[in-house]
């Protein structure tokens, strides 16, 4: 099998998925899908309608992702796509074809010159008192960049839209300052750039690189903490940019002055612009976000809804907006908006956990949800099937049920505090841009409830 030809692996995973499920199950779901296209370790399924898309992420992208890792861990995600049942062509011919896609693909897709994402705009930001000043501050650097405020530092805790902020003053930069270079990056990935470059020996085609950009954006600063080598490297990029009136912005879950293990002259340019917080959003404006993201799918929720979702859960934006995705695809599936008891039936699913389950359970229940063995979860072993789900549990054991990090890593194998630390980070991270994880959590925590 040639795992780099759409119609060959997807053939193959037929053969895999047909082990699995009944042959009604199969003809049913199985007969009108296939892989639209591989890039960059995401496989592209085309299938016909968005009730399939909701189906197989509920009930087969678990078997599917298994089984196309099975074949090479360069596979890293599936996504759908909603492919007309008139456009439906063999996979190599669809491959070039965007008029068969109900959404345009361009939606899909990162740009690769600065790593924004198209759909992190101001339009599509809603503000409120909660983050109104941050608004502004990045209206206002944008007026006069490199100069008024430089650099700028936006803080707040995880899931408050502040990535999505800071992406949005790179694509206006782009329409306000055409020819000028904007470049998006997460600080993880500004360490492994450096890192790579010092193995290569290329450390100054690294340092030119960075250097060429009129605005650099930088996320999740508070993750270069102990790393000191990338630190200095960042310390003298900043100087370079600086001095040259180039337009710094930084992102964190906290202020400089709370960053712990970085360099106090860091640390200092960090705190030399403008920082201001995202705080916690009241509930008019959970309500508007509420709105507004069901109106940007052509659904019109009632008063009761908004509100309800609004309230029913103090958690994050990112959360929320969960909420409001899974009543979008309800809507679309049904034709109507749902009404009130649909939605709090619907939304079960995003309750927490209950406070007194064990260790045991959450391991148990995590372990059947991914199909591996639960003894796996506390032995020594780092295969990949295994060591996703065992810092899930960490994650959802932390945030979930409070446990000191010590005690998890105690009750999983006798693991060291700072492996459990690392595992809950690195799930955080990684559920700010990976929607699928993020679902498969809130599955996890419905079997919890």
């Amino acid at each position: 099998m040639n795992k780099g030809d759409p119609k060959e692996l997807w053939e193959y995973m037929l053969t895999q998925v047909e082990l699995s499920i009944s042959p009604a199950n199969f003809n049913t779901w199985f007969r009108n899908s296939f892989i639209v296209k591989i890039e960059d370790g995401v496989l592209f399924v085309g299938v016909p309608s968005q009730f399939f898309k909701d189906w197989y992420l509920k009930k087969f992208h678990t078997l599917l992702l298994k089984i196309v890792r099975d074949v090479s861990y360069e596979f890293r995600n599936i996504e759908y796509l909603i492919v007309k049942d008139e456009n439906r062509k063999a996979p190599k011919e669809v491959k070039n074809t965007r008029g068969a896609l109900e959404l345009p693909l361009e939606d899909f897709y990162i740009n690769k010159s600065d790593n924004l994402n198209p759909r992190y705009t101001f339009e599509t930001f809603v503000i409120g008192s909660f983050n109104n000043l941050a608004y502004a501050a990045a209206h206002a650097a944008l007026e006069r960049p490199g100069i008024t405020y430089n650099p700028l530092f936006i803080y707040g805790d995880t899931g408050r839209g502040k990535t999505h902020l800071i992406q949005a003053i790179g694509n206006q930069y782009k329409k306000q300052y055409q020819g000028r270079k904007v470049f998006y990056l997460t600080s993880e990935k500004f360490v492994v750039d450096y890192t790579d470059s010092v193995q290569a020996g290329t450390a100054n085609r690294f340092k030119d690189k960075y250097r060429q950009y009129d605005l650099l954006i930088m996320d999740d600063v508070q993750f270069l903490s102990k790393k000191e080598k990338t630190q200095e490297e960042l310390f003298h990029l900043f100087n370079a940019l600086y001095d040259t009136n180039k337009q710094i912005i930084f992102s964190s879950d906290r202020p400089p002055s709370a960053i712990p293990d970085i360099a106090e002259r860091l640390k200092g340019r960090l705190a030399s612009g403008m920082a201001v917080d995202i705080g916690e959003p009241d509930p008019e404006s959970r309500m508007a976000i509420v709105r507004k993201k069901a109106a940007s799918h052509g659904v019109l929720l009632s008063n009761e809804v908004i509100e309800y979702v609004a309230t029913s859960m103090n958690g994050s934006i990112r959360e929320l907006e969960g909420m409001v995705n899974s009543i979008i695809c309800q809507a679309q599936v049904k034709g109507l908006a749902p009404d009130i008891a649909e939605v709090r039936q619907s939304l079960r699913s995003f309750s927490r956990p209950q406070k007194n389950i064990s260790v045991k359970n959450v391991v148990d229940k995590v372990a059947e949800f991914y199909g591996i063995d639960e003894e796996s979860i506390y032995e020594k072993t780092r295969r990949r099937e295994v060591v996703r789900p065992r810092q899930i549990i960490m994650y959802i054991l932390r945030e979930d049920f409070h446990i000191s990090y010590p005690t998890i890593g105690t009750k999983l194998g006798g693991r060291d505090h700072t492996t459990v630390i690392h595992s809950c980070e690195k799930i955080k991270r990684e559920m700010l841009v990976d929607s699928d994880l993020l679902q498969e959590i809130q599955n996890i925590r419905t079997l919890l409830v």
